[in-house]
């Protein structure tokens, strides 16, 4: 099993493919399953990494509060264990705003994508995606939070391996209230100027755990921000629509090169 480690902190992770390398930031809680999906289509052409926030599947869990600064490092101790320089970087929620900040404070992003992201803490209610992943029934209407009505409706079969893989490796409430702590001084709006990296900023119209339009105004204030909404998805938008995501992340990564 491969882990990188950060101040005795055991990170798993995954590295396949080859090329430039994307390096996956998890949502709040959640697995790296999260983004099969796009591991599967970019894997090849790219070099992927996913891998387990601290207090997630694999991953170690140390008594928290983490800080911000803590999931940087931890992130590049992941970049260190695969011996990348640099990294294209893919976050949603809490993992967009770890790549921001290594985007700030680091050399290591190439260039960011971010889901359901916001320039502010205040601006990301993510507690309704949690549940405790020995409760099925939770972790099934904790779903509502994250996919649209319509994506729930017409997939109960990929709903239901989602299920299955977060009662396999999503954080805990004492891993979950670890991860989450950061958001709440959370606060880019008066730095997003430093970030020069391209960026783009993806948002399903139907997310209800970070508004549109905070989206909209994050991808406005980066330098070389632009921004897609995804119509009727909901914060999970890289799940829903994977297909079209995945061209949108194609696209937007051949364009940097």
């Amino acid at each position: 099993m491969p882990t990188a480690t950060n101040d005795s902190v055991s990170l798993f992770y995954e590295r396949d493919g080859d090329g430039d390398p994307i390096v996956f930031v998890s949502e709040a809680g959640l697995g790296g399953w999260s983004w099969g999906w796009q591991h599967a289509a970019l894997t090849g052409p790219y070099e992927t990494v996913v891998w387990d926030l601290r207090g997630t599947g694999r991953s170690d869990a140390p008594p928290g509060p983490c800080s911000l600064e803590a999931h940087v490092s931890d992130l590049e101790a992941v970049l260190e264990a695969c011996d990348i320089r640099r990294a294209h970087l893919v976050g949603c929620g809490l993992g967009a705003a770890i790549a921001l900040e290594a985007a700030r404070t680091t050399s290591r992003a190439r260039s960011l994508a971010l889901f359901g992201a916001a320039a502010d803490g205040e601006a990301m209610d993510l507690e309704p995606l949690f549940a405790p992943p020995d409760d099925r029934d939770a972790l099934a209407d904790s779903l509502e939070a994250g996919l649209s009505d319509d994506f729930r409706e017409s997939h109960p079969d990929v709903c239901e391996g989602i299920v299955d893989w977060r009662a396999d490796g999503d954080a805990d409430r004492a891993g979950w209230e670890t991860q989450v702590a950061p958001l709440e001084d959370f606060d880019a709006t008066d730095w997003l100027v430093e970030i020069t990296q391209p960026a783009l900023v993806v948002h399903g119209t139907a997310d209800d755990l970070v508004p549109v339009d905070a989206g909209q105004s994050l991808a406005r204030d980066l330098p070389r921000g632009e921004f897609h909404p995804l119509e009727g998805a909901g914060h999970l938008a890289f799940v829903e629509r994977s297909r079209p995501v995945n061209d949108l992340l194609d696209g937007f990564l051949e364009a940097i090169e």
